[in-house]
């Protein structure tokens, strides 16, 4: 710095792709939260997707051995060791119906949203368009605009209007968007679809010619006996698109950040050629606690699922009572609920959750984080058990009968 310049003119500025980046609003959530628990409040935390739930033993004492082993204290394979990838395709065999290539059809991230954001750069750059539902887990937005690309919104759904409306949008844009995001079982909002869905996706994706990326973060999660459909499942899905898995929730392995990617061999390539210069994978003695949990966790998967499931009725029957408008997921590890709208009394779901951790010591997800449709909505993770989650209904409903409510005004004569 030049002799007598002013500190205040130094200004350090991020690349462009920062700076398209909106505030980060669960940021806030979390700084508020981590802020009234260092003053000794009990805040019950709802707010994450992020399991509390113990891995199963067979797994923890996997990692253990193998950590031991010094063998694994190198680096490994940026696209994951070969039996793991091996299992992966194992498990689609054995519970899809999908028959993968492991050498070619299946690579491991570090955890699927990392893989997600490095296949949208892989895939992605100026002047090219996803489509992605709206409201959307933040990264599918996020993972677009980091990669320089541009993001069309449209309104979330599961039916034939959905399909319609993504005709009309490559119909109507110039040039064309080039990846389709889809997400089912949906986070935040829980929505399913039913086996057939798929195919008039794949059919939209030759005729227009873009790519699909399905996340399937929650295709294990599931209740009531509904059974997800893979997106791989589906005839020529291969050709057009690729599905993302993760081990963090059907095995409560979220800190352990093992994902995958599968399905068409030029996109698993592409994405296999960014993570080379970027990461040389996963600790390798996850790794092979992740084999040990595919090839023999998947008892633990259902009793986890009954567990999830048994708190979805606590939390739906006591927002029911409450006045909220709710319906019971059939897989997720999320409520998705509509407040009643004299309980936010004017204010939008950022403030009202903000007003919940301050007064009623519970911390959910505002609608409106995962966008303009999200409005009016909160999600609420599963990840407490029945106690705290009781106790969260009992505090949000002590906060409402105690707070005033705003009287509409009358109408104009």
């Amino acid at each position: 710095m030049k002799k007598g310049t002013n500190n205040d003119e130094y200004i350090i500025k991020p690349a462009e792709r920062v700076m398209r980046l909106p505030p980060y609003l669960f940021g806030r959530l979390n700084a508020m939260r981590h802020a009234r628990r260092q003053k000794g409040e009990d805040i019950i935390d709802l707010g994450m997707g992020n399991p509390m739930d113990p891995a199963p033993q067979i797994v923890i004492d996997k990692l253990c051995e193998a950590a031991k082993d010094p063998r694994n204290h190198r680096y490994s394979a940026s696209k994951g060791i070969k039996n793991l990838r091996g299992e992966m395709a194992k498990k689609y065999a054995r519970k899809w119906g999908v028959d993968l290539d492991p050498d070619t059809e299946v690579l491991a991230c570090i955890g699927s949203k990392e893989g997600f954001s490095h296949m949208c750069l892989a895939m992605l750059g100026p002047g090219d368009t996803a489509v992605v539902p709206d409201p959307a887990f933040p990264i599918h937005n996020y993972g677009v605009i980091l990669a320089g690309a541009n993001v069309i919104t449209i309104p979330l759904g599961n039916d034939q209007a959905f399909l319609d409306t993504i005709a009309m949008v490559c119909e109507r844009l110039f040039p064309k968007p080039k990846l389709l995001i889809l997400n089912y079982p949906h986070n935040p909002t829980a929505m399913t679809v039913d086996p057939g869905f798929f195919e008039p996706v794949v059919d939209l994706a030759k005729h227009f010619k873009f790519q699909v990326i399905h996340d399937f973060a929650y295709g294990e999660t599931l209740f009531d006996g509904y059974k997800a459909p893979s997106f791989l499942a589906t005839k020529g899905a291969k050709d057009v698109g690729v599905e993302f898995t993760t081990m963090s929730k059907p095995y409560s392995m979220a800190g352990f950040r093992v994902g995958f990617v599968a399905g068409n061999k030029q996109m698993v390539d592409y994405l296999a050629t960014i993570k080379g210069y970027y990461d040389y994978g996963i600790f390798q003695a996850i790794q092979i606690a992740g084999i040990i949990a595919m090839r023999h966790c998947d008892k633990e998967i259902d009793a986890q699922n009954a567990k999830y499931q048994i708190r979805r009725d606590v939390v739906c029957d006591g927002l029911q009572r409450l006045g909220w408008q709710v319906d019971k997921p059939r897989a997720s590890m999320f409520v998705w609920t509509k407040a009643a709208e004299e309980h936010l009394n004017g204010k939008g779901t950022i403030d009202y959750a903000m007003d919940l951790m301050e007064h009623a010591e519970v911390a959910i997800s505002p609608g409106r984080a995962f966008g303009e449709n999200g409005e009016g909505y909160f999600r609420i993770a599963l990840v407490e058990n029945e106690q705290r989650l009781r106790q969260a209904i009992r505090n949000i409903s002590r906060y409402v009968q105690q707070r005033p409510v705003r009287k509409a005004r009358a109408p104009k004569k």
